[in-house]
């Protein structure tokens, strides 16, 4: 951890940190000297990402919490901001791909678990973080949408997947102009394919049946050759975003997927 860091004296929320991008983001900010709140609903996970974090010289705090619960949110964010005193950065993460169905297949639950954590999570972590960032006299919040609902309609069976990360990018566009003048910052970024832990929590069910006729040459991320990205990646780009290097970047959507939406949209 560098001496001087370009986070030193910030506190950061990091949602859906206990792995993949999240706990890439979460202690590449740390590595910046922000003191972390490491949250997600997995109560070993976030554990082991904030061990690791204290082990690379940084501070953090786990955090336990399903993001759709506001009860839950609200109490999370008051924890970190009784224990650190102050809230500057929100990365608000947390996500899960859902059943992936055709829509007339795609059950009312199913609709809902998606839309319920992509989307209200979103929200619910905005709602409790921002009066906050309010009181901080500014600070920046990063939202992971994806390609998918932005640029891509083509993943079969993704209707309920995409809705929601469209729906991050509304969101965003809104609250920067809503939080401007409180110096508020508000940014998406579109990962494309990713070498995460995302299918974890990808649940296909008869998705040929909802495939339409794409076709594209061998290899669908150009600049890679096909190569996923990574979550060391994706974590540098949240970290420009939180930073004051991106002080007058607020409202936009910032694609990472090496050239793949515009092929496969």
């Amino acid at each position: 951890m560098s001496a001087r860091g370009e986070l030193d004296g910030k506190v950061a929320l990091v949602t859906g940190a206990g792995s993949g991008i999240g706990a890439a983001a979460a202690r590449r900010l740390a590595r910046e000297g922000a003191r972390v709140g490491v949250l997600s609903d997995t109560e070993d996970e976030v554990r082991r990402v904030a061990e690791a974090i204290a082990a690379e010289g940084g501070t953090a705090l786990a955090l336990v919490a399903d993001v759709a619960d506001d009860g839950a949110v609200k109490a999370a964010v008051e924890r970190l901001v009784r224990e650190y005193g102050r809230l500057d950065i929100l990365f608000a993460n947390a996500g899960i791909n859902g059943v992936w169905a055709p829509i007339d297949e795609l059950r009312p639950q199913e609709w809902d678990l998606t839309v319920n954590t992509n989307l209200r999570g979103t929200y619910l972590a905005l709602h409790h973080a921002v009066p906050h960032l309010k009181r901080a006299g500014g600070g920046s919040v990063v939202v992971t949408s994806s390609i998918n609902g932005t640029r891509v309609f083509s993943s079969a069976g993704a209707t309920a997947y995409s809705v929601t990360k469209a729906g991050q990018v509304a969101l965003v566009q809104m609250a920067a102009l809503e939080l401007a003048r409180h110096r508020i910052r508000v940014n998406v970024i579109c990962p494309g394919r990713i070498a995460t832990e995302i299918n974890d929590n990808t649940w296909p069910r008869h998705t040929e049946a909802a495939k339409a006729p794409v076709e594209f040459p061998q290899g669908n991320i150009p600049l890679t050759g096909g190569e996923s990205g990574t979550v060391d990646e994706v974590a540098e780009l949240v970290l420009f975003l939180a930073s004051e290097r991106a002080r007058h970047i607020s409202g936009t959507p910032v694609w990472i997927d090496g050239g793949q939406s515009l092929m496969v949209g």
